[in-house]
């Protein structure tokens, strides 16, 4: 026992570290505090790498390091993001048989929307409060396989805020490990090295934005990889449903579908767009209500058009058009939100065709620049979207996104404003690093540029 302790010595003194660090996040942390926040961060960065670096031959010793890490979570509430609190409230609707989608919050407290029956939401009032003015007033934006995980959650719960929490955390957790078990796999078939995987798994973004505060890009990024591994191996019948839950839980994956047209030729390709489309109705079929669309589009419109957070081009684009165009600002966001849309199907039908995307590291990295490119003329680009290009680039050559990851977090100066005003000097500087390594990396290695370019 002693010599193993001796031989670990180092690397157990860096997860002892590291579970300190992620407990002051869990249980003494306030996001306003910006100078505790990147100190924080930067240790853990610091950390998760040596970690990965001294004991990438030992898998079992990662793999447990990753699972303890998110277990000092376990009982907190989320200390970066109030929007658990939506997902209680539309999961606890869901367990009365109430459509998350018919009715905004404010139309239930304020307006006492007539239902047609008796509506007691546990915790209302604290639900009400923490999800915000702003999420209050829209209806929810959640696909309804999120909305089942919303739904598990509370009802499990059995009325506790904080059991919701814990269930949805456990769920997080699970889809973590399962992204590692099948993460591996996927490695082998690209020749890979398997500890590459712990870029993505002890990734302190990865681990503070999703087991610490409830989002679930890890989910998705699980039944997304699952669902690549299965076309990988031609399982088309069993990947569909697997691929159609990644898009109906964060409808990202939905960007992706173009890009395996090459990859799986024509008569896979529709046999495998028909099956996709066709699970994504039935797991719409329960919610589906007369105004349901009317209603989510409204949602997904006020993401291009109304927020801006953390944006790259965008804010260039602004600043040179409200500064020499005396252009509008309310005005100006509509109308890129409606370009952004336009150039994104550009950028996906061009790298669906142009490229060879004939191999599944191809494919890959097709869907890495799909996402990079609308996250980078995106308006809103919050820190926790950054993890599914993280879990990406493990499987690519390109390492930006783990830059990123490290970057992303100066994003969070804006939440210890009073105003929610963003500091552009920081975001300035956020970019810059992620451009420089992007460029680097794009003209310094060649099998990268190779491995996009048609033969």
């Amino acid at each position: 026992m002693l010599s193993i302790l001796k031989q670990h010595k180092l690397p157990l003194l860096l997860v002892c570290g590291s579970i300190l660090f992620y407990t002051v996040f869990a249980y003494d942390f306030d996001r306003e505090d910006f100078i505790k926040l990147i100190t924080l961060y930067a240790a853990l960065f610091f950390l998760h790498l040596k970690l990965i670096q001294f004991q990438q031959w030992n898998f079992s010793f990662l793999f447990a390091t990753g699972i303890l890490f998110r277990l000092v979570f376990i009982v907190a509430l989320p200390s970066l993001s109030q929007d658990f609190y939506r997902f209680i409230w539309d999961g606890e609707l869901i367990t009365q048989g109430i459509n998350p989608y018919a009715y905004t919050p404010n139309q239930i407290v304020i307006e006492s929307v007539h239902l047609g029956q008796n509506i007691a939401i546990p915790n209302q009032a604290e639900l009400y409060q923490g999800m915000g003015e702003l999420s209050a007033k829209h209806y929810s934006n959640y696909p309804p396989i999120n909305q089942l995980l919303f739904a598990m959650s509370t009802f499990l719960g059995f009325g506790s805020i904080l059991g919701s929490v814990i269930w949805m955390r456990l769920f997080i957790i699970i889809a973590d490990v399962g992204t590692v078990l099948i993460g591996r796999k996927l490695l082998k078939e690209l020749e890979k090295k398997e500890y590459l995987i712990f870029f993505y798994f002890l990734n302190p973004l990865v681990i503070l934005e999703l087991t610490g505060n409830l989002h679930f890009e890890g989910i998705m990024f699980f039944l997304f990889i699952t669902g690549f591994y299965l076309i990988t191996k031609n399982k088309l019948l069993s990947a569909a449903p697997i691929y159609a839950a990644s898009i109906f839980l964060k409808l990202v994956p939905l960007l992706f579908l173009p890009i395996f047209f090459k990859y799986l030729k024509f008569k896979k390709s529709i046999l495998f767009y028909t099956m996709v489309v066709g699970c994504c109705a039935l797991y719409l079929l329960p919610f589906i209500n007369e105004n349901l669309l009317d209603n989510y589009q409204k949602t997904i419109d006020l993401w291009f058009s109304n927020f801006e957070f953390n944006a790259s081009i965008y804010n260039l684009v602004k600043y040179v058009f409200v500064t020499f165009f005396e252009a509008k600002p309310w005005e100006l966001i509509i109308t890129y939100g409606s370009l952004v849309k336009v150039i994104s199907v550009f950028i996906i039908l061009s790298l669906a065709f142009i490229p060879k995307n004939n191999s599944p590291k191809q494919v890959l990295t097709s869907i890495l620049i799909v996402l990079t490119a609308y996250y980078f003329l995106s308006a809103t680009v919050h820190p926790w979207y950054i993890v599914f290009l993280v879990g990406l680039a493990v499987f690519s050559d390109f390492k930006y996104p783990i830059v990123w990851s490290a970057a992303v977090i100066l994003s969070y100066f804006t939440y210890s404003q009073p105003n929610f005003e963003e500091n552009l000097f920081l975001i300035s500087l956020e970019y810059i690093l992620v451009f420089g390594v992007l460029f680097f990396e794009v003209f310094k290695n060649h099998n990268i540029i190779n491995s996009i370019r048609k033969k």
